[in-house]
């Protein structure tokens, strides 16, 4: 008697799990949390596989922070506004036409990738050529090879043309040559150029190139060349590297720090961004001390410090970093001298080497993307033991001055502030992370105001992810 009551119990217990299930599957509980995940990654778009890979085995952009719930009021408005901004910023960045796949056995010749043009200038469009041996075309007794050639943004042309040449559309957007003799048509061919009509720096064009029933489209891509920004690599790492760092309310850390990097690098130039309450004098030579208004901010200091840079390279440290015998800033610059596509080289500080990867899904258009920051790396970097490709490093870190000066520190981001200027150069910079370029850390000590300023409140930290849903145009973010 006593197990059958116990058997009654657990169908009892089955029993109402299951209609608890369905209440909340129809009052729509699951269904909201599912429409969750679907406006931030559009799911539809891919199988389980890469949605895995995505979202990962244990984090989701559900678990992530919504941002639009901390924007402010004026919803509407906001949304049309950081649309629009959304719109003009896909503008500026398209520079290619859409993808095109080569027709197969085709007998038109053609530069498929890579033809590039600066703007309004003349060009030779290379590779230009009809094939018809071994294509299946009938070669003996044909009276006429024809071709054309059409364009939508400039104009085509045959340079050196003779007295008898077939081409009509000289100067047009249409081309068409003709010729009886194939070596004569492709000579032809081989001599016609585009030039652009419409002055734009950062653009692209289609070719439409036809023989009898065979067509094939390949894109022109137009830019304006752009100049070269160099800068001198000097003799040694006092000419190649300058030391910058920001500092506020910490004069003793700042000491140490500069005390330190005396006794390694004594002539290597330091600038110091300062927006303490009270500015106090730094002392030292070849040091450049700027005082900013007070407490403007983390990226605000970094900004101005990188303004003032000369040098190819410039190192990054905290005020309350500390320069050890492994501190060897020569051992950045190798490497960051072999590998001339690298930007940025982080180290470790007190033996951690942080490093991040920035999942980002670009999301529905309407909504806006997802992010997210995993303790991971892409790929090893080959022919360095402990170096790894990634897209954040610790804040202790080698750049050049010219890649970051292009991606820049947000100056409204105050307080808490490191991971987004590697938000801001996804896809821009090139970032690696290396063990054993180390730096120390000075221990802590207690500083009430320095920590009222230092700290980041609860209205902060909502005004943070509503900068991140307008300015990144993110509906997710998870550090």
């Amino acid at each position: 008697m006593r197990c059958m009551r116990y058997i009654r119990l657990i169908f009892f217990l089955i029993f109402l799990g299951a209609a608890l299930g369905i209440y909340f599957i129809q009052s729509g509980m699951f269904e909201s949390k599912k429409s969750t995940l679907a406006s931030c990654l559009s799911p539809e778009k891919y199988n389980i596989s890469s949605l895995t890979e995505l979202i990962g085995p244990n984090v989701s952009c559900k678990e992530a922070k919504l941002t639009r719930k901390v924007v402010p009021h004026e919803m509407d408005n906001i949304l049309e506004s950081r649309a629009n901004e959304y719109k003009q910023y896909q503008l500026r960045r398209k520079t290619n036409t859409e993808i095109i796949i080569a027709p197969a056995n085709s007998p038109l010749q053609y530069p498929i990738t890579g033809f590039r043009v600066a703007p309004l200038k003349k060009s030779l469009i290379p590779g230009l050529a009809l094939q018809t041996q071994g294509r299946g075309l009938t070669t003996n007794n044909r009276e006429l090879y024809k071709v054309s050639l059409s364009v939508k943004s400039g104009v085509l042309s045959v340079e050196d043309l003779l007295d008898g040449d077939q081409v009509e559309g000289q100067g047009q957007s249409e081309l068409t040559i003709s010729s009886s003799n194939l070596t004569q048509l492709n000579d032809l061919l081989s001599r016609v150029t585009y030039t652009s009509t419409i002055y734009h720096i950062r653009t692209s064009d289609l070719v439409y190139f036809t023989f009898e029933d065979h067509k094939a489209i390949f894109p022109i891509i137009i830019r304006r060349p752009s100049v070269p920004v160099l800068y001198d690599p000097g003799k040694d790492i006092n000419s190649q590297v300058t030391i910058i760092t920001k500092t506020f309310l910490r004069y003793k850390e700042l000491g140490v720090l500069i005390q330190s990097i005396r006794k390694f690098y004594p002539k290597i130039k330091i600038i110091v961004a300062d927006d303490s309450l009270k500015p106090e004098n730094v002392p030292g030579n070849n040091i450049e001390h700027y005082i900013m208004p007070p407490a403007q901010g983390w990226f605000a200091g970094r900004n101005l410090a990188v303004s003032q840079l000369t040098t190819k390279y410039f190192l990054w440290v905290d005020d309350d970093f500390e320069f050890l015998s492994e501190t060897r800033i020569e051992r950045f610059v190798e490497i960051m001298e072999a590998l001339p596509e690298l930007d940025v080289l982080g180290g470790e500080v007190s033996g951690d080497q942080f490093y991040f990867v920035l999942e980002y899904d670009e999301g529905d258009e309407n909504d806006g993307g997802c992010l997210k920051r995993i303790r991971e790396f892409h790929q090893p970097l080959p022919g360095y033991d402990g170096c790894f490709l990634v897209d954040g490093v610790v804040n202790y870190f080698l750049a050049r001055t010219d890649a970051v000066r292009r991606v820049g520190f947000d100056p409204f981001l105050k307080r808490v502030a490191h991971t987004e200027f590697f938000i801001d150069g996804v896809g821009k910079l090139m970032v690696a992370s290396c063990k054993g370029l180390s730096v120390g850390h000075q221990t802590h000590r207690a500083q009430d105001e320095y920590d009222i300023y230092r700290n980041q409140g609860p209205i902060e930290k909502e005004q943070k992810l509503a900068h991140h849903f307008f300015k990144n145009y993110l509906n997710y973010i998870k550090y």
